[in-house]
């Protein structure tokens, strides 16, 4: 039986080796991160990680609480079952010639994809959507040759205000050491 993904956000402080905490909270669990995206946020001095993890609701709900736990976690929500919008971005490089190099740019705009480096023997695509949408036109580049593919794994933010920074302002941050142990 395959396994439901569940997408999880969490504001953190921007302090050095909170990644390393968060990450080493996943490995001593046995719990697998299939996607990671971190970066600043529209608070100073804080950022934002969207986690994509596979598991039922209770090994989900299990990982929110253990991450609740650690210091410079401000806020964590399991998004997964709520109206959002993730997106994810990948270069791939995919060898080009003079015979396929037309075919190519056809499929790139397909996609709405963007031709970012051309070079004599190949080329570098830019595309950003969906997981679905890099999935397929990778299947279809890996036609003509892949030769190098990078991704920045899911991104991903409530629809509407939910979740805004009204919400998150009104929460004590940042927290301290000492917050976590009163």
């Amino acid at each position: 039986m395959a396994q439901m993904k569940h997408t999880i956000t969490a504001l953190v402080s921007d302090k050095p080796a909170v990644l390393s905490r968060v990450s080493s909270l996943f490995r001593r669990r046995g719990f697998n991160i299939t996607s990671l995206a971190v970066g600043n946020c529209e608070i100073p001095g804080m950022s934002r990680m969207a986690f994509v993890v596979e598991g039922d609701d209770g090994i989900v709900e299990q990982i929110t609480k253990q991450l609740r736990t650690l210091i410079d976690v401000i806020k964590v929500s399991d998004i997964s079952k709520a109206d959002f919008v993730s997106r994810e971005l990948a270069l791939i490089r995919v060898r080009a010639n003079s015979t396929n190099r037309s075919e190519i740019i056809q499929l790139v705009d397909i996609f709405r994809a963007n031709i970012v480096d051309v070079a004599p023997e190949s080329l570098i695509i830019e595309v950003t959507g969906d997981e679905d949408k890099i999935e397929s036109i990778n299947d279809l580049l890996k036609t003509f040759g892949v030769t190098e593919m990078i991704r920045t794994g899911t991104v991903a933010m409530m629809r509407g205000m939910a979740g805004g920074t009204e919400e998150t302002q009104a929460t004590n941050l940042p927290r301290s050491r000492s917050d976590a142990t009163s």
